[in-house]
């Protein structure tokens, strides 16, 4: 009897454990080591299924002092909707997180490098924001994720300054972060977007598709500069200013996202051989065509056609608060982005009640970004920290 009894107590044991681990979740799978070289950017085809997010592979970077550094390509949402995969970077201290709950994320937006595959942020140097942002984020502990958008290092052209794009693949790199293993972040988080100039733009509409997009996220907070809120008031600007190839990118950037706007249809001889020769072109070729013309390129503007107008509508800030506190900044004597068309943004922002902390620079436009980093980090640091914000709508 006393042998049945033990055997039948070791049996119940066995049966209890085995619906216990069945029922319990599964753990998600370490995605696979990516391939090495330029190989990484290539996207398998078709892609693996999955969800925004997702990590399709990733491998290590070269060690940094104190941080542990990964690429990754992971996968996002196109600004039409369709799947893409979209690589960048996920930076982790490799001293333990000693602040109160989960370590805090910062997806940083990145200012423009350019059009071209060898301007992916992974890829170019100098990383002009790394000494002045994610170096200091780094030291406060943060992790820090840094996507290359759409098309840049990645098939295809890149989807310049094209908000519904940059946005998704901001917050998809934080998502990203979460899901890679080897980098033991936890989902659930605090969670902040930041960048300036063309990562203005990505952080901001960021924040704006959050809450839709992903909903699921802890964003405490956002800071976006240099802003190219609205893309007809840039194009307008830029327009025979000294910034005049930042407007050829935009246009390049559009025709890529939405190619049923045909900008080859209205190019003349010297349009197409640009449109032709420029398409891997990265920031340092801007430069080239300053106080140019739209007229010097096109046979017709086509900034003034419904269709692109309605492109440019719906990649327009404002239209959709954030949820989460935003510190926007500008530059008075900015040559390159409008102080004007942020002042609208902000006011826009106010009168939806959105926790707007606001502040101006004695600078142009890169000069503000420099003096921007204290006030850029110290705001991110009261986000994480549960302090008030400063509202001066």
């Amino acid at each position: 009897m006393r042998s049945f009894r033990a055997v039948w107590r070791a049996f119940v044991v066995v049966v209890v454990t085995a619906l216990a681990v069945s029922a319990a979740p599964a753990l998600a799978a370490d995605p696979p080591r990516g391939p090495a070289g330029d190989a990484f950017y290539t996207p398998p085809d078709p892609l693996p299924d999955g969800e925004n997010g997702d990590v399709i592979w990733w491998r290590q970077l070269p060690g940094q002092f104190g941080v542990r550094g990964y690429l990754v390509l992971y996968r996002s949402t196109s600004a039409t909707g369709t799947p893409i995969a979209v690589s960048g970077r996920v930076l982790v201290p490799t001293a333990a997180w000693t602040g109160p709950g989960e370590r805090p994320i910062v997806s940083v937006a990145s200012g423009t490098r350019g059009i071209g595959d060898s301007c992916a942020p992974s890829k170019f140097q100098p990383d002009y924001e790394k000494p002045l942002f994610i170096d200091a984020m780094l030291q406060r502990g943060w992790a820090v994720a840094i996507t290359d958008y759409e098309g840049l290092g990645t098939p295809g052209t890149h989807t310049y300054v094209v908000g519904q794009s940059e946005g998704r693949t901001v917050i998809d790199a934080v998502r990203a972060a979460t899901r890679l293993p080897a980098a033991g972040l936890t989902a659930g988080g605090p969670v902040a977007f930041s960048g300036y100039s063309q990562g203005g733009g990505g952080a901001a509409w960021a924040g704006e598709l959050a809450p839709t997009y992903a909903p699921e996220l802890n964003v405490v907070g956002v800071t976006a500069g240099g802003t190219p809120a609205d893309l007809t008031a840039v194009s307008e600007f830029l327009d025979g200013g000294i910034g005049f190839g930042f407007l050829l990118l935009s246009a390049l950037g559009m025709d890529a996202a939405y190619p049923e706007l045909d900008l080859p249809a209205y190019l003349n001889d010297k349009g197409r051989e640009l449109y032709e020769t420029q398409q891997d072109a990265c920031v340092d070729a801007v430069f080239g065509y300053a106080f140019g013309h739209i007229a010097d390129y096109t046979t017709a503007n086509p900034l003034a056609e419904p269709d692109w107008q309605a492109r440019l509508a719906e990649n327009e800030l404002g239209r959709r608060p954030p949820e989460a506190p935003i510190y926007l900044f500008h530059g008075v004597a900015d040559e390159i982005i409008p102080l004007a068309q942020a002042q609208r943004l902000r006011s826009r922002y106010c009168a939806a009640g959105v926790d707007v902390t606001w502040g101006t620079f004695l600078g142009e436009h890169v000069t503000t970004m420099v003096f921007s980093a204290p006030g850029v980090l110290g705001y991110l640091g009261d986000r994480f920290a549960g302090k008030p914000v400063k509202n001066n709508c």
